[in-house]
Formats: C-alpha cells, structure tokens, sequence
C-alpha cells in the first residue's frame, strides 16, 4: 500500500498563489505596461508643448507679463463665454476688454 499525502489544514504548500493574488500581480502587470507606453500621436499632438522656461521666454518676447486676478466666478463664466462666441482666447479677451477700459 501506498503512503498517502494529506493536505495540511489551511496551509497551501509549494508555489500556490490565490485566485485574488492571481489577478491582482496581473492587474499590476498591466498597469505597468499602460504606464510606460507612449501616448499615440493623435493624443500628444504633433509638436510638444514648451516646458515652464522656453513658454515664459517666448511670453518675454511677445512682452506679456504674468498678472495674477481675483475674479468672482460669474466673472470668469461670462469671460469665457463671450471669448468662446468670438473665437479668441480669454487672454486674448481680457487684454483687449482691459486696454478698451482703460482708454476711456
């Protein structure tokens, strides 16, 4: 007669993993893979956006200057608006608004 092996109670010998582990080492994997692909052109875009010193060299060049405003969101909501039915950028807008403005 043979020896007969029996299982230990509760304890998983060898290289036995859960269902849960399983899943969980393969949804890492995966993860992983999403994380270090590249993004499709389509999504990037054609040319990469300029970092924070190459953007603030050509806003120097253009002579803009950084001027940070409080505005009540009403405000802003309306700004946006109004840029978006005129097809310019709210920038674009608010220096046009301001200078208009200011003149009389």
């Amino acid at each position: 007669m043979q020896p007969v092996a029996l299982p230990l109670a509760g304890r998983v010998t060898g290289p036995f993993m859960k269902k849960t582990d399983l899943e969980k080492n393969k949804a890492l994997k995966l993860m992983g893979k999403l994380n270090a692909s590249l993004p499709p052109g389509r999504f990037a875009g054609g040319a990469a956006a300029p970092d924070r010193r190459e953007q603030r060299r050509l806003d120097q060049a253009a002579g803009l200057v950084s001027f940070p405003v409080k505005l009540h969101e009403a405000t802003i909501t309306a700004l946006r608006a109004k840029a978006e039915a005129q097809g310019v950028q709210v920038n674009d807008l608010i220096n046009t608004l301001l200078a208009d403005a200011l003149k009389g």
